[in-house]
Formats: structure tokens, sequence, C-alpha cells
């Protein structure tokens, strides 16, 4: 029968007439044949499977082959032995080589046709050696494709115990020479297919056998870390990274971004090829790899590899963006390398290039997975403008082709960015780090402590967190100048976009600190403040004439020109700004101005001038509690230098008593101004038979204030300033000179905000002079904090020829009589109420202890713009408010008034942060209002409040400009450069301490409270006392914060 099979086949007759005669034979199998005759009918069918010349031929071969087999199991048994299965493994047959895939085939049809047969043990023992022989001799895709197919289908012949995991190892090593050199659609679509395939394989043996997943998966890493220029992996193995259980993602990058075997140019080999596997377009999970090996090196701080990586691969991802099966995970990793890139704009600026073409693109096809795709790269986008504005030319076209996409908020972008940078990622080796709390929680930056320097800290973070003051600042071209106003915007720049969780201002210190403040020992920050706002101003007016005569020193005049820049400037500080454009930036920000008049009791006539102010000094009313306090400190409130502007600050409560009467509604209070001292009286300008103002002195309680323990209510800020702006009797030995009356007479005395600040700076004078034990002690009462705060300004132009600079000749030989008696002001009004302007509590500077010698200060700020949409207006009627037309702050009929109700309800949505020296944290508003009660050490010392509702002249400028995307000015390349800089000088040292982490991280041990406070230590506390108020274990420690 094998001879008229044979000649069959090679005949030239029909082929139906051929197929016809192969059914025959194949039926004839059922009959009994000798063995010889079977042997040689299994010889022919085996040529013709292996080495048939056409398809026919191979295809008889399959058929007779099949059907002789079944019906003679046992001679096919015979015929189908270990050796000759071994001969064609190793040796091929006749012509074929042992590679080709036919042979594979063939041992795989004929281990089903022995499947029931027990000598088909021996052959499954056979094949688990030479299955693994062959994987060792790198087979090409196809043969191992064939195998996987084989192995799937008989897993009997899969390698057991130890030669698993060598299979396993073998086979992943395979898979990593695997190449495709075509191009063409149909080769790369079998090529895919046999990868999947023997990735198929190798996921089913690791179900199997669990013992082999992490000795292939430590073979994928050798492969892809190599740095043999001779070898490069191949990219099938990204076939491999979605078999993988996503549960052991932080087991695996844990182990592997801590291994010290593991060196960084294999590491970043790793990750790029890593990067390279975004190309393979079936694979799964490859972008959640890549995210998780990036964070895992982020986590050990090895910074010099993400940032090598990310500048080298960073538009190789971008152009993937291009092709539709690989684009979700693309920009999945390039939004988390360029929202975690966010020391230098270089990475960012690599792809901005290419943005346009391809979102003009996208926006063509109109397809809607083409719109969802670029609602998420716009997002991203406008992240990244936002945080490296500055750089109009590259960002307008970009900003013209997503014009029509929806741009994230401002709070959106902020919270994206700060849980994206590196320096945000958790680490187990970080136990042993000072107790810093990283910008990953918070996205601000700390203020290290040079050595009692809490003062300084406290007031730049209230000033830095004055939003538009700061913008000002950073705004400013100062290229080329060294002044003071320049160290400030250095500083500034640096808290927006340094990496460092704290930043140390030495440089800013050394020119801020005041002459006369010691080194190293404890300041008042209301005191700093002064000086710093005065410094900035006067600074700027000599400026201005330095610039205004350059021309003239250009041109030969360089000796006079000392003499004239200090003539000018002189002169500026004698004549009053009347002009935004002539106003310094500390007086636009800072500047208001205060009305005093004073009225001649005896003849009726009025003096009256006014005075710039940058902050209102407010002292407590008088009370039983504070007998013992005589005056208040003038250290307290500095009078002001020459040229610069005036502090209002008041002196302290009298000691006499039925000064104030806190059991009645109507109580008088006293206020004065801290003016310069002068010799000669005569610069009141006094003018006959002006009427007076008619002022009501009746104080409106607030019967829901909160009341201390003893039954007294609790003073709020509110309180303070009706008490600062009330009228007074100037009886005694306080007379008043009247010029009129050649006398010394009783006088009353008014005082009036004519002109409101931007930014409201109010000081609680809380440090007073005891004269019985001659120490300066602190009131520690108490004061509740209005998130809303309406100051009453009574605008007016009919001044404007008075002089600015009257002062009064004070004499404290006697401090008890000396002091002012406030009595009720006279009965008249004046016809014209003041405008009441909303403030917005901004920040809150926080003295911790008990004497202006020793303590701590840290403060509480929120970001408040300008142009931030106004509250609703509603009515209020309990409020604490002078009836009075210029005392009255919360009418209880101003339509104006905020309910704080609302405030706190907005306020659900609006961070509060606690900055204490190097460490900054969240907080609320609850937490600012409950903290003297809670440490009663712990009390408000200097609040900033926003005006509501301003406008300024950086509301011009927005996005659509390109110029402040993230609201905040663009640095000029200097500022950026720097802090460019310096970003990498932190990284690289951060890396280079997690190594040294690392080495002794076997015998290190360390713990500390984890960031933040509990509610059993106050927020100021340097120690065990809070506040360096006293006690502790360290009596000396509380004076070094």
């Amino acid at each position: 029968m094998d001879k008229i099979l044979e000649g069959l086949v090679s005949s030239s007759h029909p082929l139906p007439l051929k197929r016809v005669i192969v059914r025959k034979v194949v039926e004839s199998a059922e009959h009994w044949l000798d063995e010889a005759q079977c042997e040689a009918m299994f010889d022919l069918t085996t040529r013709l499977i292996l080495e048939g010349q056409d398809p026919f031929q191979r295809q008889v071969g399959h058929q007779v082959l099949e059907a002789y087999a079944r019906y003679h199991r046992p001679e096919f048994e015979s015929f189908f032995n270990k050796t000759f299965v071994l001969g064609l493994l190793q040796q091929g047959y006749h012509s074929l080589d042992r590679k080709d895939v036919a042979i594979l085939d063939y041992i795989h049809n004929g281990l089903k046709l022995i499947m029931s047969c027990p000598s088909v043990l021996d052959l499954f023992s056979l094949l688990q050696v030479e299955v693994l022989r062959m994987v060792c001799e790198r087979p090409e895709p196809q043969l191992c494709a064939r195998l996987s197919d084989l192995l799937t289908d008989f897993v009997q012949c899969i390698p057991k115990g130890k030669l698993s995991i060598t299979f396993c190892q073998q086979l992943v090593r395979t898979i990593g020479h695997f190449q495709c050199v075509s191009t063409q659609e149909k080769k790369l679509r079998e090529y895919v297919s046999q990868v999947t395939k023997v990735s198929n394989l190798l996921q089913n043996i690791w179900k199997a056998e669990p013992s082999t997943l992490l000795p292939s998966l430590q073979e994928v890493f050798a492969s892809i870390s190599s740095t043999d220029a001779s070898f490069e992996p191949s990219v099938a193995l990204a076939s491999l990274v979605q078999h993988i259980p996503l549960q052991m993602i932080t087991v695996l990058i844990r182990s592997l971004t801590t291994d010290p075997n593991v060196k960084d140019a294999s590491m970043t080999q790793a990750l790029c090829r890593m990067i390279d596997w975004l190309s393979w377009p079936l694979a799964q999970h490859v972008d959640t790899w890549v995210i998780a090996l990036l964070k895992g090196l982020a986590a050990v701080q090895k910074f010099t590899i993400l940032i090598d990586v990310t500048l080298l691969k960073i538009e190789l991802v971008f152009n993937r963006l291009w092709f539709p099966l690989v684009r979700p995970g693309a920009l999945t990793v390039l939004s988390h390398m360029l929202l975690s890139f966010q020391h230098s704009p270089e990475a960012f600026h690599l792809i901005v290039p290419h943005v346009v073409n391809l979102v003009h693109s996208f926006k063509s096809d109109g397809l809607p997975s083409s719109t969802t795709f670029l609602v998420q790269l716009t997002e991203l986008i406008h992240c990244m403008m936002y945080h490296y504005s500055g750089f109009p030319d590259l960002y307008e076209p970009i900003l013209e082709a997503i014009k029509d996409f929806p741009k994230p908020s401002e709070e959106k972008i902020k919270l994206i960015l700060s849980q994206s940078a590196w320096t945000s990622q958790s680490n187990s080796l970080a136990s042993c780090l000072s107790r810093l709390s990283g910008k990953s929680e918070t996205g601000k930056t700390g203020l290290i402590n040079l050595g009692n320097t809490c003062y300084m800290n406290s007031v730049i973070q209230a000033l830095f967190m004055a939003t538009d003051f700061r913008r000002q600042v950073l705004s400013l071209n100062l290229n080329g100048c060294n002044s003071l106003m320049k160290k400030l915007q250095h500083l500034f720049a640096f808290l927006a976009h340094t990496q460092r969780e704290a930043y140390a201002p030495r440089i800013f210190f050394e020119a801020s600190r005041p002459p006369w403040f010691t080194p190293r020992s404890q300041q008042d920050c209301s005191e700093y403040l002064r000086f710093l706002l005065d410094r900035l101003h006067e600074e700027e007016k000599i400026l201005k004439v330095q610039s205004s005569h350059k021309l003239s020193e250009s041109l030969g005049c360089s000796e006079t020109s000392l003499q004239e820049v200090a003539n000018k400037a002189a002169v500026l500080t004698e004549t009053p700004c009347t002009s935004d454009g002539e106003k310094t930036l500390i007086e636009k920000m800072f500047g208001g101005k205060l009305r005093t008049h004073i009225c001649c009791l005896n003849c009726r006539s009025t003096s009256q001038k006014v005075e710039a102010f940058t902050d209102l000094s407010l002292a407590f009313c008088p009370s039983s509690s504070m007998e013992n306090l005589s005056f208040q400190d003038p250290a307290s409130s500095p009078s002001t230098q020459d040229g610069g502007l005036m502090q209002a600050s008041v002196p302290g409560p009298s000691k006499e008593p039925g000064v104030c009467n806190p059991s009645t509604a109507a109580f008088a209070c006293y206020s004065a101004v801290n003016e310069r001292m002068v010799d000669s009286p005569d610069e009141f300008r006094c003018t006959e038979d002006t009427s007076v103002p008619n002022d009501s002195s009746k104080m409106l309680v607030n019967k829901d204030v909160p009341q201390k323990p003893g039954g007294e209510t609790t003073s709020s800020v509110t309180d303070l300033l009706n008490y600062f702006l009330a009228p007074e009797i100037l009886t005694g030995d306080n007379q008043y000179y009247c010029e009129n009356c050649a006398s010394l007479q009783n006088a009353e005395k008014t005082m009036q905000i004519t002109e409101e600040p931007e930014y409201l700076i109010l000081t609680l004078l809380r440090f007073s002079y005891d004269q019985k034990y001659h120490v300066r002690r602190k009131i520690l009462d108490n004061v509740s904090l209005p998130l809303v705060l309406e100051l009453p300004v009574k605008r007016t132009t009919s001044f404007s020829s008075l002089s600015e600079s009257w002062s009064l000749d004070v004499d404290f030989t006697d401090i008890s009589e000396n002091l002012a008696k406030k009595l009720k002001p006279s009965g008249t009004e004046e016809a014209c109420s003041p405008k009441l302007v909303p403030y917005l509590l901004s920040s809150v500077v926080v003295h911790s202890g008990v004497s202006s010698e020793s303590g701590h200060y840290y403060s509480y700020a929120r970001n408040i713009t300008g142009t931030e949409s106004s509250y609703q207006m509603c009515h209020q009627p309990e409020t604490l408010a002078l009836a009075s037309s210029q005392s009255h702050l919360l009418g209880r009929d101003s339509p104006s008034a905020v309910t704080e109700q609302d405030l706190e309800n907005k306020e659900m949505s609006k961070e509060w942060f606690l900055f204490n020296d190097s460490r900054v944290t969240f907080t609320s508003f609850q937490s600012v209002q409950k903290i003297t009660s809670r440490f009663p050490k712990d009390t408000a010392y200097v609040l900033l409040y926003k005006k509501q509702n301003s406008t300024n002249g950086l509301s011009g400028n927005n996005s659509t400009t390109g110029l402040w995307v993230n609201g905040d000015p663009p640095l000029q390349k200097e500022l950026m450069d720097a802090i460019t800089k310096d970003n990498k000088l932190y990284l690289q040292e951060q890396e280079l301490n997690a190594r040294a982490r690392a080495l002794q991280a076997a015998s290190a041990s360390c713990s500390f409270r984890p960031n933040g406070f509990d509610d059993n230590d106050p927020p100021g506390s340097c120690g065990p006392t809070g506040g360096g108020g006293g006690g502790g274990f360290n009596t000396v420690g509380r004076l070094v914060f």
C-alpha cells in the first residue's frame, strides 16, 4: 500500500483523481497489516509531512499517518519512539534542519496520536530536557512560538523543579533576543502573535509554579539593564509586563531601587528600555510599571537617574502620542515625567515645539477619542505653563491652539503639581531625616531658623502669602541692582520655586537685620517688620532719584550727584505722594493715611494733620486685670524714623480707675498716635471758628462675644480698633497748647482713617512695662480674630494743604498723670458717614511665650488675591461697633457687612497654612481662632488683612497674554537660572544623603513624631513647655529656636 501511495502522490494524474485514491488508502487503514507494512507506511507519511514538495503531499501525509496510527497504535508507538524523536530534535530529518518548525509540528502531532500510550511518558521525560536545550540555543520567534504551542498543549514536557526556573530564565533571555526586521504589516502582526504565544507560556508556568516568577523577573531586569553595547534587548520583553501581578509592584520596586548591587548605569539603561516598551502595541500595564519605577527611584532620591532618563526619553514618549494603540500609556508616562520634573523647564521645553502640530492634527480628525485625549493633554500643558511661566514666545502658539479646551483651576493645578514632585514621594529610608514638612504636603517652602530668627521667618512668610505684594515684588525689573528689594525678590522667587523643603535666607537676613538687633538673640517681629518696610520704602525713593540723575551723571556731573540724590530724597520724604505713579511699592501695598483732629474746648478752634502709616498698633482696653500695667513700653512701638512712613500706635492703658468700666455698655477709651518728638509746638496748624465734628461716644457691645470663665467678654480685634479710633479728651498734664488761646487748654482729639491700604497691618500691643518690677510683661488676653473686618474710611480732599509732619511733645516724667483720659466727645454729628471697606484676614503672626525677651514666633497664612470674587454681602445683626460715624466699624445697619458664617462656608475650600520655621503644615481657620484658648502662651501678635474686591495693576495680566500663566509674574532669566541651579544641587545633595543613609540603614535607629502637631503640643513649641515660656528640661534652650 505504501508503494501505491508513493506512486500516486508523485504522479501527474489530475488532483481530483488523486484525492479519490487517497480516500481509498485512508479507508484501507482499517484492514490488518503486518508490522513491516505499518512501519513502511509510517516512514512514507513522515517523509511526506517533513519533505513534501507541495501542500498536497504534506496534507496526504497528515491524513494517512493519523488514520494508520489510530488503527495500528502499537505499531505507531514502536515507530514513534524515544530514539526517533531525539534524532529529529538533535539531527533533523534527512535534508531538513533540526531547527525547522516542521519538525516541532510533526512531534506535536505525534504526541497527540500516542497520548494514551504508556511510552508517551518516556517522551515527556526526553522533551523536558530537549526543550531546555532548544531554548538555550535562542530559537527564532517562529520556532519559539511553535515550541510554546507544544508546551501549552503538553505541560508534561515543561521542565520541573529547579530546571523549571532555569527554563523560564532562558526563555526570558530568548525573548530578549527576538527581532523583527520587516516593516510590512502582515509580518509585524505575525511577529506580535508569536511573541504573545511565548509570553502566554511564561504566564502559565508562573501560575503553575510561583517560585519561577521572581527569578524570571530578575532575568528580565538583567537583560534590560545590560550595559553591553553589542546587545540591545528586544522590546518584545514588554509582552511579559502584563502578566506580572500588580500586587507585586511595591515589593519589586523597593527591592530593585534599594539593591546596592544595582549600579546607576544599569538602572538608567533599564529605565530607558522600559520606556521604550511603550511602543509595544498589545502590552498592558507597561505605563504602570514605568511610573512605579520612576516613583521608586524618587523615593530613594536617585535624582541623577531621573534627570538623565527624562531628558533622554521625553521626546520619544511624546512621539508615541501619535499612535492610537499606545497613546493612553504614553500620555500617562508623559504626564508623570513632566509633572515630576519640577526643578527646571528643560524637559518641558523639549516637547514644546511639537505640541501645536499634535493638537492641530487631533483637532482636525474630529474623533471623540481625540477630543478626550486633547482635554487631558491640555490640562497637562496648562500645569506646566503655570509652573514655568515667563516664556511668552514659546507659549503663545500653544495657548492659541488649546484655547477651545477647558483650563483647570489654579487650585487643581497646584494640587497636581504638589502631588507629582519627586520630593513628594514617601521613602522608608527617610526615618533619619530631620522633621521637615515636605512640599508634597503643602506645596509651600519653610524657612530655616538661622539662630533665633523666627521673628524674621514668620514675617517673611506672612509677606510672601500676601499674594498681590508677592506678585509685585516678583515683577520688578531689578537687574544690575543690589538693593534690599532685589534680595527680597530673590527670596520670594526661591520660596515659590525651590524644590527644597526649607530654604536658608542667610543673605536676606544679613541685609535686612536692623543694626541694633543683636545676632542670635530673640527680637520683636513687629519692630523688624516696621524696619523692613521702611527700608524698602526709603530705598525705592533713593533709587528713583538716582535713575532721574543717571543721564546727568553720564554727562559729567558725577561730583555733585551724591549731594543731589540726598537732596532729592529729602524732598520726596517731606512731600506727600498724591498719585499712584509717585508712590513706592510699600506705599501702594501697605500705605494708608490717618487724619488727626484736635479741637480746643475753650475757643473751639481746630488743628488737623494727615500722616501716612504702614501699620496700626492697637492697645488693649484697660481692665482690672491690668491695673499693674502703667504704660505701653515705647520700645515695642518705635517712633518713626525721618523720611519713613508713620506707624500709628497706641500707648497702654491708664492706671486710673473709672477710665474703663466693663460692666457698662458705654465706656470711654484712650487712643493716641506715637509721633516724632520735636521741640517746637508751632507746627500745629490752627483754624479759628472751625466747627467741631459731632461724634457720639456710645459703644455697642456685642451680646454674643465669647465670655471668659469669670464672666468677662473676650476682646476682639474689632474692640481694639474701636478703642484706637475712639475720641479722647486731653486734660491735666496732657493739655493741648492752643495757638489761638496762647495757653494750655482742654481739647478733644479724634482720629480718622482717610485712605485705606491694600494690606492692613495690625499689631496688638501685648508687651507692657511693669513699674513695680521694672520689666516688660506680656498681656496674655485672648483676642478673637474676625475673618472679616470692615474698616471705616472717611476719604477727604479738604486737607490736602495741611502739613503731614506735625508732632506732639509728650513728657513721660509722670507716667500715671500723663496718660490721656478718654471721655465722651461732643454730641454733634458729622454730615457724612465713613465708608466701610471690607478686609479679609490673610495672615496671623503668633508669639509663643510670656515675655518679649524670649519665646518663639510662627505664622498662619492663606492665599488671598485682590481679584477674587466677592463674598455675598448681607446683614449681620451681631456686631460690635461705634455708633459714631468716624468710629463705626461693623454697622448694625450696614448693607455691606459680611457674615462670618458665609465666609466659614467658603473657608472649607480655602487652605490655611501653618509656617513654623522649617515646618509647613496644613491647618484650618478654627485652629487659628482657638490657638490661645488651647495654648495660653500662644497669642496673636501681628495681623495682615487684605482689602476685598480691590484691583491693582496686576489684574490686567492674564493667562491669555502668555505672560502670567500662573498668576505670578514670569521670573527673570537670572533668577530662573539661579533657582534651576540650586534645585539640581539640592537633588544631588538628597541623592548623596540617601546613599549614605542606605549604607548605614542596618545600624541606624532613630524616630520622630510624624509631621504636624497633635492636640497636646502647641505649634510654637520648641520643647516640652511649648513656646519657651519657662520650665522644661533645659531652660537655656528656650531662647534658641
